[in-house]
This record gives structure tokens, sequence and C-alpha cells, in this order.
């Protein structure tokens, strides 16, 4: 594994799209990586096994291969039942999947109280118990989504160490710890320490907004394998092309992407309330690339109807410059 890192190091890092529920959907993965492909890896939003043993139809169509077809897409679990999960890991296996992460970092507090996500950083015994279990039986490789800790980065030293019992094909590090959420400043120091002591090729995730952030990363982080983007791929669906030399997106580009979402989003839901909902989330964030454009995210926000809809955002693209970056933000 250390020579794996150090080979990683002559190269640049690979980039990953981070799983977001309610918008990195199959819909939006297979669009993203036609539009602007590029991307490394897809993280499917989390999926929670049970002990019945059956994926839901949501679980389905988000798993189902060829709903993922030419997408390197990877599924993520959340559970604290080893059983389940390799109940699951078995079943996508098959689909075809080489990989499967478990999610040890969702700071939720409604999963938390579940003694999933984070919440199984709390009882590092358990944890330890349940990796033992998972790597014994694993029929595919499994990678780590993790935070620091609960409540303090000096949980990690502990983490870190179960971590490194274990052949994890990669740990992706959310450098903050649980009770913060997706606030604050990420702890980066903390992360360069576990980079130096991972057995694991590593994975930075975290506040990655626009391409001066990407650019930031790699500098003060050279040789760094992965990182891995969430808000900021949505808010611009160009960045890692950009980052990795390309194009900004172009005004025709983005209107197709986003109709392209659309027309799936309402062949999906089956109605068109559904897709306008989901789409409202999407422009939360994409919105930034729109210069002085309060009132027409307005004008969005309040869209009932299909017709309301598409109106607003028509006129976005007829009114608007649109901008080489963005500062990442939902409205």
């Amino acid at each position: 594994m250390e020579e794996d890192k150090r080979a990683g190091g002559e190269r640049p890092p690979r980039w990953y799209a981070a799983p977001m529920e309610g918008v990195t959907g199959w819909v939006w993965r297979g669009l993203h990586s036609r539009y602007f492909p590029g991307t490394d890896r897809y993280y499917i939003p989390f999926f929670s096994p049970t002990g019945n043993h059956l994926f839901t139809p949501r679980a389905r169509r988000e798993l189902c291969p060829e709903h993922n077809e030419g997408v390197p897409a990877v599924p993520q679990l959340l559970t604290r039942s080893a059983e389940d999960f390799l109940w699951a890991a078995r079943e996508l296996h098959a689909m075809g999947y080489g990989e499967v992460n478990l999610n040890l970092g969702c700071p939720s507090g409604t999963v938390v109280a579940k003694g999933k996500g984070a919440g199984l950083l709390a009882r590092p015994e358990e944890l330890e118990r349940f990796l033992d279990a998972v790597f014994a039986a694993a029929p595919c490789a499994v990678s780590i989504k993790t935070r620091l800790g609960m409540t303090d980065e000096a949980e990690f030293t502990r983490l870190l160490a179960i971590y490194n019992r274990y052949p994890v094909a990669e740990l992706i590090i959310h450098p903050r710890v649980q009770r913060e959420g997706y606030q604050g400043q990420v702890r980066f120091g903390a992360f360069e320490a576990a980079a130096r002591e991972s057995r694991s090729a590593v994975c930075y995730n975290g506040d990655l907004k626009n391409r001066a952030d990407c650019a930031a990363l790699a500098a003060r982080q050279p040789g760094l394998p992965a990182a891995m983007i969430g808000r900021g791929l949505i808010a611009d669906p160009a960045l890692i092309r950009k980052v990795r030399g390309g194009k900004e997106a172009g005004k025709a580009e983005l209107e197709a992407f986003l109709t392209g979402l659309y027309e799936g989003y309402i062949r999906d839901f089956g109605n068109v309330s559904g897709a306008v909902a989901r789409m409202k989330e999407v422009w939360s964030y994409q919105i930034r690339l729109f210069p002085g454009s309060e009132k027409h995210a307005k004008l969005l926000r309040k869209a009932g109807s299909a017709a309301e809809y598409e109106s607003a955002a028509a006129s976005i693209f007829r009114d608007l410059p649109l901008a080489d970056d963005v500062v990442c933000k939902k409205w």
C-alpha cells in the first residue's frame, strides 16, 4: 500500500463526485458523465440495508446496472450491522460492482442516534467488531468514508489505528467532527497527519467549492491520490473539467444539461411536481453561476407548476451572464 501511495504522488489526483442525497441520483450521474466527462468516480447516495434483505424500489432504481451503464459508480452503504452490510455487498458484487463504500461520515442527528454513519465512530469497540466481520467475508473491495470523530479531532488517533488493521481500499476523510456538520473551517492539519499515517490510500473531502479551492488543495497536499467534491460540483458541473485544464461550461451546454435533468426527473418520478422540486434543489446550488440572480432565484423558488418553473429557468439563461467560477452556497 505504501508503494501505491508513493506512485500516486507522481500523478494528479483522481477527482470524485460525492454522494448527495436528493441531488446526485442516477439521472444526474448519467447526464453529468455525458455532458461533463472526466469524473473518475461517482459515489451513489447511501442505501441502508435492513434485516429483511430486500432492496426498496427506490434503491433498485439507483443501483440497477442499467441506470449506471458507462458511469464509474460506487454504491455507499449506511448500516451498523455487518450481516446486513455483507448481504448488500454480495448482491451488489453480483450486479457487477467491484467496490462498496461504508458511510461513517453522515452527521445527521437521526442517523447518529441509531449508531449509524458518524454515530458508529463513538463506539470504537463495536466498529472494530463490525470491520472484523466485514473484511473477513466481503466479496469485493471496501472503502470507508469517515469523519475525524464525534466531538474532538483527537478521537481520530484511535479510529485510524482501527482502520489501519484492515485492507481498506480507500479512506475518504472529511476533516470535521460530527458535531460540526458542514459548518466552520475544515481541520486540514488533521487531514495531513492522517494522510501520513494511513496505511490505505486517502481521499480528501470537504469545502472544495471552486477551481481556486481545488488548486489550493493540490498545492498544499502534493501527491494527494484523490479528492471528492460535493456541493461545488452541483454548483458548477464543469468544475472537474476545469480543474483538469478544460473549459468553463457554456450557456448552451449548461441549459441542455439542465433540460435533460428535468426531462429525466419527469420520467423517473412519473410526474412533473416531483421533477420541479428536484430541479429546485439542483438550482439552489447552481444559481450561483449567474451573477445578479436574486430576482430570478426568487421566481424559481416560488414556481409551483411546470409552466412557472420552465419560464423561470428560461429567463435565467436569457437575462443573466454566466460566471467563470462560483462561490458555492445554497440560496
